[in-house]
Formats: structure tokens, sequence, C-alpha cells
């Protein structure tokens, strides 16, 4: 008899409850963020509406408040996801390069900036919007996710000019000019295919474009510093 009784403190049972209650928030939460990333990069942060984001995911408004507590909130969380994303799929091409030439290394990450671009174009979207008015989102976007990623990327840019790769002049611009390169174009796909006929959803049109923006802006071969 006693062998039948299984206290719940005891029984690996008794937690599923709560865990499928985790479960379906972490889902909930996916697609509030999912649905503010589109939302906040197609209209900005005041042109849209948190119960727009809660039709977009799918879920009941209320749901917003109680996982972010307000827009704001939701935007850091949206904006974090999507930034953490891309500064990690930037890091993995680099450490999968890792015994590469400083000029390979370079144009592996040119590389994966232009597929993470083209593949959530929300990225160049939502810093579009922020960067056209100054404002405490814009700051904590910069200050979180924007200027530690850059700064190491001056760094490579110097190291490159020193070999011979890069050319002269400010390393700050030049690294803007090739994220601008990258991002830009794919930013303004829909234009660009109507005026200039470059569509940018082919894989060779993005092969062409890496390759490109390499010959342009990293035109030298590593020379020996002996």
């Amino acid at each position: 008899m006693l062998a039948k009784i299984v206290s719940k403190e005891t029984d690996p049972r008794a937690d599923r409850p709560t865990r499928k209650q985790q479960q379906r928030s972490v889902v909930t939460q996916h697609k509030l963020l999912d649905a503010a990333i589109l939302a906040f990069s197609e209209n900005g942060f005041k042109g849209t509406s948190t119960r727009e984001i809660a039709e977009r995911a799918g879920v009941h408004h209320p749901l917003i408040t109680y996982h972010f507590k307000n827009k704001d909130q939701l935007w850091r969380a949206a904006a974090d996801k999507i930034f953490s994303e891309f500064r990690s799929s930037l890091a993995t091409a680099l450490e999968n390069n890792n015994e590469d030439c400083p000029k390979r290394r370079m144009a592996s990450l040119i590389r994966a900036y232009i597929d993470y671009a083209k593949s959530r174009p929300a990225l160049h979207k939502v810093m579009i919007q922020e960067a056209s008015v100054p404002g405490p989102r814009l700051d904590w976007l910069i200050d979180t996710h924007l200027k530690p990623f850059f700064e190491a990327t001056f760094v490579m840019i110097e190291e490159l000019q020193e070999l011979g790769v890069a050319p002269p002049g400010n390393a700050r611009i030049l690294f803007n000019m090739i994220r601008l390169s990258s991002g830009g174009m794919l930013a303004l796909g829909n234009e660009l295919k109507a005026s200039s006929g470059i569509d940018i959803d082919s894989h060779e049109t993005l092969d062409e474009l890496a390759e490109i923006i390499v010959n342009v802006f990293l035109p030298g071969e590593v020379r020996s510093t002996a």
C-alpha cells in the first residue's frame, strides 16, 4: 500500500504542469519578441502599438504587460534578441575562420554580416528608425550593442591597414563604409530591384556583393612584416 503512495514532493511528475506553463510562457515571449521586431522595424517605436504587436503574435494583449511591463521594455527586449543573435553569428564566423589570415577572417565576417542582415532585414531597419532622431533608445542601443562590437572591429581594420590589406585613413570611417555597403544594400532591396534591376534575394547577388566589398575595401594582400 505504502509503495503506491508517492508524495508530491518526490514524484518527478509533480512539477510537469509548472514546466508546461514555463514552456508556454517562453513560447509566448518569443512570439511577442518576433512580432515586436517586425512591427518596430516597419513603423518605428511611436508608430507601433502594443495591441498591434499582440495581434501579430496571436496572443492576448494583457500578456504584453505580464511579460514586459510596457512598450519600452518590450522594445529593448526585442533589440536585445536581434542584436545578440547578430553578434553571435559574427563571433561564430570568426571562430570558424580563426586559423585564416587576417584578410580572410575579415572577409568571412563581411559575409556573415551580409547573410544575417539578409535573413533579418529588421536589423538595419530598426537602426534606421532609431538613428533618425537622437534619444534614449538610440543611446542605449549604441552603448549596449554597437560600441562593444565596433571597438573590436576597429582594431581588426587597423591591423589590416598595417598589413597593407586595407587602404590608409580613418579606420572608423572605413569600417562604417563597409558596414553600410553591406547592410544598406539589403535594407534598400525593394528599391534596388525596381531602380537598378538588382535582385538582392539572389544567392549569386549576395556572393558578388561580398566579393566586391572585399575587393574595394580590402584590395591588398597580406605582406610580410619581417
